[in-house]
């Protein structure tokens, strides 16, 4: 989903810390989150995250900041007065009750009338797709239909904003990619503004309108996925969103007409074209550099540009990919063949050729 600027912020949080003792857990976070958006927290573990997602639910006192939600600032009430709705690593389901009870248990609280709530948990269970396991008990269920039901009772208030705590954690690989999608789909059709937090990149990116790169209590970049992916800020960044290989360099020359470049490396100058307009001459860079973006050949010994000899170090084939290492002298390269179909050319090769890219991201080097 595509998020107008012209979208209201539904969240906002300015300058927002947290300390533990003496310990500061958040050290001044400052985010927008607009009507309708779903943004993902991501980062290593102890980054901050998860706290960010209990102060906004209210489950955990904040320090210092304010928690503004729909203009109203909320930072003193308790959760169950704020318009937002949680679903937990854990589900954080009744045993003791059925599908159907545990989804309008919000509403049996605020006292809705009982023929309202069985028209709303009927209406919840079809948008889950669960409707025929209103009297289940919640442990005849998969972890899926579990997921789904925490999904579908965090949504019984209609909350101004849902936060998702590593909802998919639990899951096999393949139910994750599933519930992923089903989760993505509902947030869209509902239009619900979503904060969502989780260790696993890939799902962010995969799920997300914008990505909060997090550490050590602090954002280091907000952006869309692809922004993050292909324009990483810093090298930290570069490194957790996906695979990634460096190569230092100095940039040798710029055409400011084209923003074409070359960059001196220790194996040769390298051509690429400019994704940034600060780039000067003489600057000593690290080029990002993706497995899946550079070419491998056989073809070893042909002079071309951007086109660097090394010797084939492993060639794992899996069908529609092999994953390549290649060492260039003393530096090794990560390789994502697409499409291998000369994968068993490549198992007995030594020398290859690899083509760098020229749609590089280049990083200052501090």
């Amino acid at each position: 989903m595509n998020v107008g600027s012209h979208e209201k912020p539904m969240l906002i949080l300015k300058d927002i810390h947290k300390f533990y003792g003496t310990n500061e857990v958040l050290k001044g976070v400052s985010l927008e989150v607009k009507e309708g958006e779903l943004v993902t927290f991501v980062g290593p573990s102890g980054c901050g995250k998860t706290t960010l997602l209990r102060l906004i639910g209210g489950f955990t006192d904040i320090s210092s900041g304010d928690i503004i939600l729909d203009g109203q600032r909320i930072n003193d009430l308790p959760p169950n007065l704020r318009d937002t709705r949680i679903c937990f690593q854990n589900y954080a389901l009744f045993p003791h009750m059925t599908v159907a009870e545990n989804v309008g248990y919000g509403l049996k609280i605020n006292r809705w009338p009982k023929e309202k709530i069985a028209a709303r948990v009927k209406e919840l269970l079809e948008m889950v797709e669960l409707a025929a396991f209103g009297d289940r008990m919640i442990d005849k269920l998969s972890g899926g239909q579990q997921q789904r039901v925490a999904f579908a009772r965090a949504l019984s208030l209609e909350p101004k904003v849902l936060l998702l705590d590593e909802p998919l954690s639990n899951l096999d690989a393949n139910l994750r990619l599933v519930m992923r999608e089903e989760i993505r789909k509902l947030q869209e059709r509902l239009h619900i503004t979503t904060v969502f937090v989780t260790h696993d990149q890939f799902e962010a990116m995969a799920i997300s309108d914008r990505l909060v790169v997090m550490k050590n209590g602090l954002i280091e970049q907000v952006g869309t996925p692809i922004e993050i992916y292909e324009r990483p800020a810093n090298e930290f960044i570069a490194s957790f969103v996906g695979y990634v290989n460096f190569m230092e360099g100095r940039v040798a020359s710029i055409d400011t007409g084209t923003r074409n470049a070359t960059v001196d490396t220790e194996f040769g100058p390298i051509e690429i074209r400019l994704d940034q307009e600060d780039t000067r001459a003489g600057e000593d860079v690290l080029m990002v550099i993706r497995p899946e973006s550079v070419s491998l050949s056989l073809d070893c010994g042909t002079k071309r540009s951007n086109v660097i000899c090394g010797t084939l170090k492993s060639y794992m084939y899996a069908g529609s990919l092999a994953k390549c290492t290649v060492t260039i002298g003393q530096k090794k390269m990560i390789i994502d063949q697409y499409n291998p179909r000369d994968a068993q050319r490549f198992t007995h090769a030594d020398r290859v050729e690899i083509e760098i890219p020229r749609s590089v991201h280049l990083l200052k080097k501090k």
